[in-house]
């Protein structure tokens, strides 16, 4: 998919990698972003379509439908994380507050757009996901379970929408310089690489971005004698 001339419209795009995404896809020469928010005055790019979007309220979601019919690409960028372990005493009500969210708000607004997606010639849905979404050390529990579970609703996507010629691409990174990885003292890239790479993956066609080094050590070793899954991440 070609960006230059493309709608987008981008979950989460207040800050982090949403923001990041927002800011190159219109350096890119997209034609139309919608950067959507829950408070949409918080949405300070100038350039952009603020749009309120809280992905968990299904009427929202519905009411970003009306309003951005053009989109040709979708991006799903709104995540959050806790961290905590999966024995820890609130470890069901975290998981449940996380899954509403990287996962079941992923589904609603694919589902909400694959028809739009369809109508305006296919167009492209990007999922951000993480190296998490393959190895669990407990540190992000609920998180890295919500991740798995994005990416394996991605590749049921990338297969259900192919007789509509949407291309699905997932994203996969490591630690990215952002709010949610603030307390974490580990090498860190900046959300502008991040984005680039994811970009240029989606432009070339790619199903799958894998845009950083340890990223790809991680997926390279998943099929190793001791697979990298059952080791810690790092």
């Amino acid at each position: 998919m070609k960006i230059e001339n493309s709608v987008a419209l981008v979950t989460g795009a207040n800050r982090g990698i949403g923001l990041a995404f927002a800011r190159e896809l219109l350096n890119r020469g997209a034609r139309k972003v919608y950067a959507a928010a829950r408070d949409p005055a918080s949405i300070t790019l100038p350039g952009v379509h603020a749009l309120r979007l809280d992905v968990n309220r299904p009427e929202e979601v519905a009411s970003a439908v009306a309003q951005a019919g053009d989109v040709t690409l979708l991006i799903n960028n709104a995540g959050i994380a806790q961290p905590g372990g999966f024995l820890a005493d609130d470890s069901e009500e975290v998981a449940r507050r996380i899954f509403e969210t990287n996962f079941f708000s992923m589904l609603r607004m694919s589902k909400a757009f694959a028809p739009v997606l369809k109508g305006n010639g296919g167009g492209a849905l990007l999922n951000v996901l993480s190296v998490a979404s393959w190895v669990n050390g407990g540190e992000l529990a609920a998180y890295s379970a919500s991740k798995s579970a994005a990416w394996s609703l991605t590749n049921s996507l990338r297969n259900e929408l192919l007789a509509q010629q949407t291309q699905v691409l997932g994203l996969h990174m490591a630690y990215v310089d952002t709010d949610l990885t603030r307390g974490f003292d580990v090498p860190k890239t900046s959300p502008e690489k991040i984005v680039q790479r994811a970009l240029d993956g989606l432009e070339a066609g790619h199903d799958e971005v894998l845009a950083d080094a340890l990223t790809v050590m991680v997926k390279n070793g998943m099929t190793a004698a001791r697979p990298s899954y059952l080791q810690p991440l790092g």
